[in-house]
Formats: structure tokens, sequence, C-alpha cells
């Protein structure tokens, strides 16, 4: 397994050693304790989703209100995405910073988004299906969404592609706007990628 951080502190690249046969290949996308060798704690899985996406839709930038938070770790078991993680924590030395990463079902490469980090992805293909781990369990009135077109961020999603947009992503505030309204986590209290009790 090839680790490597992304250029939002506390969030990572892994990329796993494929064991390919004549009947396919067999690969193992989570290691616990390679993830604790590295990371520096567990990740206490209490809930798993998978997202299956057409070519051009766009999920997110979403996050959890924290505390409690909720980090993620997340991999594409079918197609091909544009991942993204963006530090949205308050105080951070890298707040607004992004990093991208693509996710596909040939390299098994995942991404670990730490408490107080937003996630987006661009599905590249059909079928793209997208598997996530959970530190919490999914609660709606927690849950927020930041406009993935906020210039202030510019991420550089590629260019002629009919975009698929939720109507609650398409209606998500700014960056500037979640800020104004508080509803951002604080650095101080995302302590190695967890909220403190």
């Amino acid at each position: 397994m090839h680790v490597r951080e992304l250029a939002v502190p506390g969030s990572y690249e892994f990329t796993p050693e494929l064991f390919p046969d004549r009947r396919g290949v067999f690969v193992s996308p989570m290691q616990g304790p390679l993830f604790q060798s590295h990371v520096g704690h567990e990740f206490q899985v209490a809930q798993s989703n998978i997202s299956r996406s057409s070519r051009g839709v766009l999920r997110g930038i979403h996050f959890t209100t924290a505390p409690p938070g909720q980090a993620k770790y997340v991999h594409c078991a079918h197609g091909r995405a544009l991942d993204f993680v963006v530090d949205i924590r308050v105080g951070s030395p890298t707040f607004g910073a992004w990093d991208c990463v693509e996710l596909d079902a040939e390299s098994f490469r995942a991404v670990y988004l730490p408490v107080g980090v937003g996630h987006t992805f661009l599905a590249l293909e059909d079928d793209t299906m997208m598997s996530y781990l959970m530190s919490t369990s999914y609660v709606p009135e927690l849950e927020q969404a930041i406009d993935p077109f906020d210039p202030t961020l510019a991420l550089p999603w590629p260019e002629g592609l009919d975009f698929v947009v939720s109507d609650r992503d398409r209606a998500a505030m700014s960056l500037q706007e979640a800020l104004e309204r508080g509803l951002l986590p604080a650095y101080e209290d995302c302590v190695d990628g967890r909220v403190p009790a």
C-alpha cells in the first residue's frame, strides 16, 4: 500500500497493491493497521454507503456539523471519478485549500477525509460506484452543503460536461456564507481528524 498525505493536512490518498490472476483481481482498499500507522488513530466505522452515478453527476461539497462531525474513507468500486477534499476548518492554515484525486476501479485508490473537511466528487463514467466508510451515522439535520461552483474555491471541474446536480447542492451556500452563519467546523476542535468527545 502506498500512502500519500494530500494538500489538505490530515487527508490521505491510499493506493493498495493489486493481486491479479486468471480469475480477475483481488484488492484490499482499507487496511486498518496500515491506516492507523500513517494517520495516527483507528478508523471506527459506524456506517457504509454506496452511490451509483451517471457520467456528469456531481455530488457535494458535503460536510457534517461538528461536533460530532464525520470522517470518511472513500474509494471507487466501479467506473471513474474526480474526488476533491476541501479544507473548511475555520482557523486552519490551509483554510479554503483543496486537493483532487482521480479514483477508479483499476487502481482502487482511496481517499481519507478527516472530520472538518468537505467532500465532493464528479463521476467521469456511467455507472460510477463510490463506496464510503463513515465514522458516524447519517443524521439529516447535521448534513450541510457548500456550492461546488463557488468561485472563491475555484475547483477545476472539466469543461464540456453536462453536470447533473441535486437541487440541494445547486442551492447550497458559498463558503463565505457558511462562515458568516457559523456553520463551519473550528480547526482547533478537529484533533487528528476527530472532534473530541
